[in-house]
């Protein structure tokens, strides 16, 4: 797999062992993909290009983070937040897919958290679960409106789920979007704060289907203007091929409080904004942020003591975020394919020579 930096682009700040969420201790992904099919669409049937991508927090460990998140554009669903909103807590997985099946993956979530006994510390009570899945549009080139995504799909997106190497591009939620009308999809990225700053790690998460062609900017640079062909090629009118969106998730094992995590999930749309991404009306550009610091803060009652940095010692992590955010989003486009979709639509992938001789004339390519 080819990533950005493979490529020689450049970029500030310095990244974990794999450059991807998963430096971020304890924190495993997982996906399902599922292609199949050519030619005209037919509902229920194809051809299909989708999946379910895994997010756990804490590896193997039943043990809620504190947690925050930020809608920049609601255009878009992210289940499960007004609880993470409430109660400061992220418990369970995070999961993304397409639009319309937000609601099977949900389901699903909850049957694999109750067979998994997972709150069985809830002595005496009734299990409940309020799940996290967000989603973008992949109409594009999936039959999304033939529910193809099952319940197996999702167990087998956070049984698979691990450390290390993050697997990028058409997989998993992302397998059928378009950024920039690039093929778009996965992509992650880390940070490493200095010793003077902790030494903490960031790392972000993106579901990149957002954004036109002509604001892609890369490290500085306008690429989307010196690419200008390869557009897609729509061969059916589709009202999803618009704006699109993109869903961004941030870990960190930096000790910080929900009110912080709300500040760095706020920071995400600095990092969108350095590749060209501005909010469109129709762009459901939703984030959550989550620590795993702090284990077992959320245990039954009692007094619970916690360590919480200094808002003064915020802003490293706030640019780490930018940074990191920035790089996914470049990495999704980088590592993803050309694809061919329902009706022979065809979307391109950013072409790698193309893109090196670019940053070569703008004098940004390292060598």
């Amino acid at each position: 797999m080819t990533r950005a930096r493979d490529l020689g682009v450049p970029f500030e700040g310095l990244p974990g062992r794999h450059n991807a969420i998963t430096d971020v201790n304890g924190v495993w992904v997982g996906h399902t993909t599922l292609i199949s099919g050519e030619g005209k669409l037919e509902v229920g049937i194809g051809p299909i290009r989708t999946g379910v991508t895994a997010l756990r927090p804490r590896g193997l460990l039943d043990d809620p983070v504190f947690a925050a998140w930020y809608a920049l554009n609601g255009s878009g669903e992210m289940t499960g937040t007004t609880w993470v909103e409430e109660s400061g807590f992220l418990s369970g997985p995070l999961m993304i897919t397409n639009t319309h099946s937000v609601g099977v993956v949900r389901d699903a979530v909850v049957t694999w958290i109750r067979d998994k006994r997972m709150r069985d510390s809830q002595k005496g009570g009734i299990y409940w679960s309020l799940p996290v899945v967000a989603e973008t549009f992949d109409g594009v080139l999936n039959d999304i409106n033939g529910f193809h995504v099952k319940p197996q799909h999702v167990f087998d997106a956070l049984e698979n789920a691990s450390g290390g190497a993050v697997v990028e591009g058409n997989v998993g939620g992302g397998t059928g979007m378009v950024c920039h009308r690039f093929k778009g999809g996965i992509g992650t990225a880390s940070r490493l704060l200095s010793e003077e700053q902790g030494e903490y790690t960031i790392g972000a998460l993106v579901q990149a289907n957002y954004g036109s062609r002509e604001n892609l900017t890369i490290t500085g640079v306008p690429v989307g203007r010196e690419i200008s062909d390869l557009l897609p090629e729509i061969h059916s009118v589709d009202p999803g091929f618009r704006t699109g969106s993109i869903i961004v998730m941030i870990a960190t094992d930096a000790p910080i409080m929900p009110h912080q995590l709300k500040r760095l999930a706020r920071r995400v749309p600095l990092g969108i904004a350095r590749v060209g991404g501005f909010g469109g009306n129709f762009s459901g550009d939703i984030f959550i942020a989550f620590s795993t610091a702090n284990p077992e803060a959320a245990k039954g009652a009692g007094v619970v003591d916690l360590t919480m940095l200094s808002n003064d010692r915020m802003t490293p992590l706030f640019e780490a975020t930018a940074q990191a955010t920035e790089e996914a989003i470049i990495n999704a486009l980088v590592a993803a394919e050309t694809m061919v979709g329902i009706n022979g639509n065809t979307v391109y992938s950013l072409p790698h020579d193309r893109l090196r001789e670019v940053l070569k004339d703008y004098k940004r390519l390292n060598q």
